[in-house]
């Protein structure tokens, strides 16, 4: 054991600095892509003489979004973050609604295949429906300004790649563990809780994923067809007809901002719940 020992190289943790240049070796090419897409965006517009109704500047995109930030710390009322905030709610709270669907019926699916030979064709006819269509009829069941008529929209949308990763994270297991679990007399209930559910972890959580992207844009999507004045969907809608392109684009920005910090919690939870994922173990 000593002789084994020895030959094995010794680890030594990363120092700060060491931390600090992968960081950077990392994130820096994503960084100068983004300032120079932005910076030719800004000469294109300004040496072509583009027209602010087709495409605004990013410096004028940026001075109408510092109006709205300057007004909402000074406590005036932002309508830009007022409608932010109502658009995430209803991006949660569909995305909630959708994927615990999504998960709780893949877990009866899983168990029962009779369910799932009942479900599958009415999961693919909604996936398969489009947004444009439910709008309507969800403002009519749950009001024009009622935040469930979303909610329902952003549901729709992300229940169906919930479920079908769960469900394939769920029946994809090994069949040599199942045969172990089964030859020690586990019960169907053991076998979910200590086989099956760890392994469709991470199908569930790239769904979740995909639904965190999905989720937003389904709300902003939905407000397109009526709303609260404070809501992005119907903030960028007024705007680009009242010719405020510049501010219309604030609202595509931070609908963006939106979904990006969503996916980036979604990640982090990701990782918090299966850091012995081989994913992250070659990272680290």
């Amino acid at each position: 054991m000593a002789e084994i020992s020895a030959s094995l190289p010794a680890f030594t943790p990363k120092s700060r600095a060491q931390r600090l240049r992968e960081a950077l070796r990392y994130y820096l090419p994503t960084v100068l892509v983004a300032f120079s897409v932005l910076v030719i965006w800004e000469l294109a517009v300004r040496v072509l003489n583009i027209q602010q109704f087709l495409l605004p500047r990013p410096s004028a995109i940026f001075e109408a979004w510092f109006e709205e930030f300057q007004t909402f710390i000074s406590g005036g009322g932002s309508i830009l973050f007022q409608a932010s905030g109502a658009t995430l709610y209803s991006a949660i709270g569909g995305f909630l609604l959708g994927c615990g669907a999504g998960v709780f019926v893949a877990l009866a699916t899983a168990r029962w295949t009779i369910i799932s030979e009942a479900m599958m064709p009415f999961a693919i006819a909604a996936n398969s429906v489009p947004i444009i269509a439910f709008a309507p009829v969800t403002n009519n069941w749950f009001g024009l300004t009622n935040p469930a008529s979303k909610m329902a929209i952003v549901a729709v949308i992300v229940f169906f790649p919930t479920m079908i990763n769960t469900v394939r994270g769920l029946t994809m297991v090994e069949p040599r563990q199942l045969e172990l679990m089964q030859s020690y007399a586990a019960r169907p209930w053991k076998i979910l809780r200590a086989l099956r559910i760890p392994n469709a972890l991470p199908y569930i959580l790239s769904a979740l994923r995909v639904a965190s992207a999905l989720s937003v844009i389904g709300a902003v999507v939905a407000e397109f067809f009526g709303g609260p004045r404070a809501t992005l969907g119907v903030y960028i809608t007024q705007e680009a007809a009242g010719f405020n392109f510049a501010r219309a684009w604030t609202g595509i920005i931070m609908a963006s901002a939106i979904g990006i910090s969503f996916y980036v919690v979604v990640l982090l939870v990701e990782r918090w719940a299966m850091p012995w994922h081989v994913s992250f173990r070659k990272k680290s």
